[in-house]
Order: structure tokens, then C-alpha cells, then sequence
């Protein structure tokens, strides 16, 4: 006991020596008592609250079957209309187009001026508030089309992963002369802010003279008068499973199996597949795994001091792919057992309290007064020992604590004054060098590269743009520009740029940088991997920056691998709407010692580097209010991990 006591704290000694003795035995009196009361109680209540769960999730479900069967039939004719309409509108285009071809073969128009004529009036007409009339060729290159006229969409797959441009130019070169073709998918148009897919039907015809398939697109839920009423009356269903309410705050509330709620008080059409209870466990994950059963989670709700234990019984509807959920807090769920066991304790509690406040209070007290200012000292002492010299001591009194924390507050001052002028004297001088290199640098380069500029732009006006070497006279005319822009960058470090953003695709820029790096003599015998995710979206940055910090890590890279090795090029997303992209060499690595300092400028471990080239790279990184992060084991390889906000007007 002696020992376990010295290990203590001041407070934790009194408290030790006190308390037990006074309210151990009342505790364990009151705590047998009171657990087999609340077992007893919770014994007959909890059966009876679980069927109430039970029987108002089998509700829910009943509910929601009877709406969707009933509109089993109403869907089926809306789609015969919808097929109707869209043939009518697929043969008036076809005859339009046949119009048309009519005039290029009496001599009144040209093939060209005829197809613009038919362009311009296929683009006209509208199916429904979103669909509209297109056209393309067998190989799936698109003549007309509000948005991608011109690209070649035969690889295009659905939702679903189906090569439906694929079908459509089959089966149409496959189809009987004037014959109507259908065709349905899933179909998510992000450009119309659409979050999750909707069936979409094609009628199609296909004119063989100009090898045109003429198509007319609508979506099934926008092309009826009777969407309305649909809407209605399924918004009528949502009212009727809100309104129903499960105890005191207890609801019913439906999601997708993705985690997006399709029905719920307060966060309808949001997906919480990541929300986590007040324990940090995934509960909606859960939920969405399972499918089916009991779960119980600490809930926290906004303007509740503290979270709430909540039952929930979730059950599958597999028409809609929804789970429907009927949720109840546990201080409603065992009201009335904690109504008894509020009445068997209330006794137990007034005798804790009477014999144990007096006691308690008095040794918190003393504890603290003694305790507290020490504990208090002892915390900032650690967050100066971290590095943050801005904290202070709280000085009250005229004791030894109180001279002692007057001493440390006029130490640590006296500190961050020297550091902050060491800090400013160092980046002084480091401003200053640099200044005075890249005027050296300017002026060396911008002349060889001017006279480059002028010899690539001669010989670019000299060939035509179908010649093999045209474009290798455009890449040293581009690169050469960027060169020069680089040099520029230089001179304008010490004024820390501004980058001019522009929405760009990320992966092409990566791969018009990665075919450029290839060819250069640091990279001789390394090996180029690129993994690019397709689904990442096209961010704002600076192209040209940008271009600077890739080649930069690139040919880092390989000059870490003189006798060769491996570098991959990787991009994701990742969490709070941010890119990363990695480079990961097998090269020599970076000593640990290094690693604190090779983004300071003028720092390099090369015998000929100038230690500018990490210096830039981070300036335009935080320019973009991303992140640069270097993870090196020496002979094993580095990692550079470079992540960017995908919008930086959000940030």
C-alpha cells in the first residue's frame, strides 16, 4: 500500500486515504440492491418495447409494399406512352434528315451544308425537360449532341458497366430499313446534378445514306403529365412514415443500402454511410451490411448536452433497395423501468449523498487548493516543451508558485524573441541569395531559349500539322515556352506567385508529363508505372506549375537511380474533396537527418544541385493550398505524396 501510494499524485493520495473508507461500503450496498432491481424491471419491459419496434417496422414495410405494387401497372403503361412518343419523335427526325438528304441530291445543297442544316434542327427539339435528339455513326462518333458533339463515345458503359453505344451501332447497322429500335439503361447525368441513376430510354433509326443512328433520349421519370401525380403521391407516402412518431422523439426513417436517406425528419437525401456514433463505430455501415436486425448505438443529437443509447430495428425492402429502420432512445425504450428503478434507488441516493457530500467536498477541496496550481504549471510547462512558447503561466498570489511562474513566463518570452529573430534573419538571407541567383539565371537562360523559341516557331510555320515531325517542332516549341516560365517563376519567388487556375484533367497532364520525362537522360533505364484512378473529377490549378513540381519529382527520382529501378505515378481521391498524387521510387533513399531540411531553399545533397528544385515544388503546392509529404527509407526507395483540393474556391 505504502508503495502504490507514493506512485500517486498529491490529489490522488488524498482521495485514496479518504474516500474509500467512507463511501466503499455505501456504494456496494446500493449497487447489489440496485442491480437486481433493474433487472427485475427491465426483464418485463424490454419484450414489451421490442414488440412495439417489431410491429411498427412490419408496418412500415406493409406500407411501402402497397405503394409499389400499386404503381406496378402505372409504370408499365407509362413506358408503352413513353415508347410511343419517342418513336413519333424519332421518325420526324429521321424524315428530317431524309429531307434534307433530298436537297443534297436534287444539287440545292452540299453533303456538308446539308448535315449542318440537319445539326442545327435536331438540336432543337427536346424530349421532356432534359432529353433531347442526337446522332452518330456506327462507330459511335457524334455528329449531334447539345454538349459532346464531335467525341467518339463507343466505349460509353451505363451504370450498370454495359457497352450500350456498342449495342445501339450493332443492332442499327443490323435493322431493316426504316425500322424502330429501343433501348433502356441506367443513366446518371452529374451535369444535371443528378445523385443517383434513373432509367433513360432510347427509340432510335438508323439512315443508312449519311451512316447516321438517329436517336431520341428521355428519362422515364420526366416524360409523362403523370410523374406529377407519381411524385405526389409517393411525397404522400413519406408524410404519411414521418408523421408516425415512436415514443417521445423515436421516429422511422428509410436509406438505400449505400447509406443515402431516402426518408428522414431532418437529413433526407444525404448519404451518411460514414456517420459514426459518439463510440466511433460505422452503425450506418452496419446497418447497410446486415440488412436486417437489432443494433444499438450512442446517438448525440444537436442541443443535447450529452448522447442517448438508441435502439433500432431495421428490416429490407428489396424493390427499392431500402431499409427501412424504426428507432427509439433507450430513456423512452425503458421509461418505465427506469421509473422503478428511479423509485428503489431514490433511498439508496439520499443516504450516498448525505454520508459521502460532506466528506467528498472537503478533500475535493483541500485537493485542490494544493493540487491544482501545480497541475496547472505542470501542463503549460509540456506545451512549451512542444514548441508553442506563446503559453503563460497564470500568476495569482504572492507564494513560491506564484514567483516561480512570474520566472518561466519571462524565460519562455525571452525565448521566442530569439527564436523569431533567428527565423527572420535566416529567411532574410536566404531571400537575398536567391535574388541575386536567379538574375544570374535569367539572364543566362532567357537568351538561348529565345533563340530556340524563334528557330521551333520558323520551322513550325514551314510544316504541316499532318507532317510525322510537327509535332515533336510543337513539343520543344511548348516545353521551351514553359522553360522560360519556369525562369520566371524563379525570379519571382521571393514575391510568392500567384498561380492562374484552371479547370484541368488531372491524369492527361500527368501523362503528357510522364511521355516527356521518359526521354530525358535521367531517366535511362528507369521504368515508368502509372496507376491513374478514372474516377477522380478535373480539379483547379496552375497547368504550368504544376507540370514544374511533377517533372521536378520525377527527375528527382531518377536521379536517386543511376543504375535504374522503378517509379510509379499513382492518383485517388481521398477524404474532404482532395487529389493525391504519389511518386514512389527504388532508388537510394533520404537520410532521416535530410529530410527536415530539403525544402529549404539553397539545401541539396547533389553535388551540382542548386537545392531551388523542392524549394519551388512546396511554394507552388502551398500556393495551392495543398500538401507535400516525403516518407524515405535509405536503400529501399522514397515516397513524395503530393495532395491538392480539388476546388479552391471551397478552401
Amino acid at each position: 500500500m505504502n508503495d502504490l501510494l507514493k506512485t500517486l499524485k498529491m490529489r490522488g493520495k488524498l482521495l485514496a486515504l479518504v474516500l474509500p473508507l467512507v463511501i466503499g461500503p455505501i456504494f456496494i450496498v446500493a449497487g447489489v440492491i440496485g442491480y437486481i432491481a433493474n433487472q427485475q424491471a427491465y426483464r418485463g419491459v424490454t419484450k414489451t418495447s421490442k414488440d412495439d419496434l417489431q410491429h411498427m417496422t412490419s408496418f412500415s414495410l406493409d406500407l411501402l409494399n402497397s405503394h409499389y405494387q400499386q404503381y406496378q401497372v402505372y409504370k408499365q403503361e407509362r413506358l408503352k406512352n413513353l415508347n410511343q412518343e419517342l418513336a413519333t419523335l424519332a421518325s420526324l427526325s429521321y424524315n428530317l434528315v431524309g429531307n434534307e438528304h433530298q436537297q443534297y441530291i436534287k444539287g440545292r445543297l452540299n453533303l456538308e451544308s446539308a448535315k449542318r442544316e440537319a445539326r442545327q434542327a435536331l438540336k432543337k427539339v427536346n424530349v421532356g425537360e432534359t432529353g433531347y435528339i442526337y446522332a452518330m455513326t456506327s462507330k459511335g462518333d457524334l455528329q449531334v449532341h447539345i454538349a459532346r458533339e464531335g467525341e467518339n463515345v463507343f466505349d460509353e458503359r451505363d451504370e450498370n458497366g454495359r457497352y450500350f453505344i456498342r449495342e445501339i451501332c450493332r443492332t442499327a447497322k443490323a435493322s431493316k430499313p426504316g425500322e424502330i429500335l429501343y433501348i433502356s439503361y441506367p443513366w446518371r447525368n452529374a451535369v444535371l446534378g443528378d445523385k443517383r441513376p434513373r432509367n433513360k430510354i432510347i427509340a432510335y433509326k438508323y439512315f443508312r445514306e449519311w451512316d447516321w443512328i438517329i436517336a431520341a433520349g428521355g428519362y422515364l421519370d420526366e416524360t409523362s403529365e403523370q410523374a406529377a401525380f407519381e411524385r405526389k403521391s409517393f411525397a404522400a407516402l413519406k408524410e404519411s412514415i414521418k408523421s408516425k412518431k415512436v415514443g417521445a422523439t423515436g421516429y422511422i426513417f428509410c436509406m438505400d443500402s449505400k447509406g443515402t436517406f431516402t426518408i428522414h425528419p431532418n437529413s433526407e437525401g444525404r448519404n451518411l454511410i460514414d456517420a459514426k456514433d459518439e463510440d466511433g463505430n460505422h452503425f450506418i455501415r452496419e446497418m447497410c451490411t446486415n440488412k436486417s436486425g437489432w443494433i444499438r448505438y450512442p446517438w448525440k443529437n444537436s442541443g443535447e448536452k450529452s448522447a442517448r443509447m438508441k435502439i433500432v430495428r431495421y428490416e429490407y425492402f428489396k424493390p427499392w433497395d431500402w431499409i427501412i429502420a424504426v428507432g427509439s432512445y433507450e430513456d423512452e425504450f425503458y421509461l418505465e423501468a427506469n421509473k422503478i428503478k428511479t423509485h428503489i434507488m431514490y433511498s439508496m441516493v439520499l443516504l450516498i449523498l448525505a454520508v459521502g457530500a460532506t466528506s467528498t467536498v472537503m478533500v475535493f477541496r483541500a485537493s485542490n487548493i494544493i493540487t491544482s496550481p501545480i497541475a496547472d504549471m505542470i501542463e503549460v510547462i509540456r506545451r512549451v516543451k512542444r514548441g508553442k512558447l506563446n503559453e503563460r503561466m497564470q500568476v495569482s498570489g504572492e507564494d513560491e508558485l506564484a514567483e516561480m511562474a512570474g520566472a518561466f513566463n519571462r524565460m519562455t518570452e525571452i525565448i521566442r524573441r530569439n527564436r523569431d529573430i533567428e527565423a527572420s534573419l535566416a529567411q532574410q538571407g536566404k531571400m537575398a541569395s536567391l535574388g541575386v541567383l536567379s538574375s544570374g539565371v535569367a539572364h543566362e537562360i532567357n537568351n538561348p531559349l529565345g533563340v530556340i523559341l524563334g528557330y521551333a516557331g520558323y520551322l513550325e510555320g514551314k510544316m504541316n500539322e499532318d507532317d510525322p515531325n510537327y509535332k515533336y517542332i510543337h513539343e520543344i516549341k511548348r516545353e521551351s515556352k514553359r522553360c522560360k516560365k519556369i525562369v520566371q517563376d524563379l525570379l519571382s519567388y521571393a514575391r510568392t506567385p500567384r498561380p492562374t487556375l484552371e479547370t484541368t484533367d488531372l491524369n492527361d497532364l500527368l501523362q503528357q508529363i510522364v511521355d516527356f520525362a521518359a526521354n530525358h537522360t535521367d531517366m535511362r533505364n528507369v521504368t515508368i508505372t502509372t496507376e491513374f484512378a478514372a474516377d477522380i473529377p478535373k480539379i483547379e490549378l496552375d497547368g504550368d506549375q504544376m507540370r514544374q513540381v511533377a517533372i521536378n519529382l520525377i527527375l528527382n527520382a531518377g536521379g536517386a537511380m543511376p543504375e535504374g529501378g522503378k517509379l510509379s505515378i499513382k492518383t485517388e481521391q481521398v477524404p474532404d474533396q482532395r487529389v493525391r498524387i504519389s511518386f514512389c521510387d527504388s532508388g537510394c533513399g533520404i537520410p532521416a537527418e535530410s529530410q527536415d531540411k530539403i525544402f529549404e531553399p539553397f539545401y541539396t545533397t547533389k553535388e551540382r544541385g542548386t537545392g531551388l528544385g523542392l524549394a519551388i515544388t512546396k511554394q507552388i503546392i502551398d500556393q495551392h493550398h495543398g500538401e507535400i509529404r516525403i516518407d524515405s527509407v535509405i536503400g529501399q526507395g522514397t515516397c513524395v505524396a503530393v495532395t491538392l483540393p480539388i476546388d479552391q474556391e471551397e478552401l
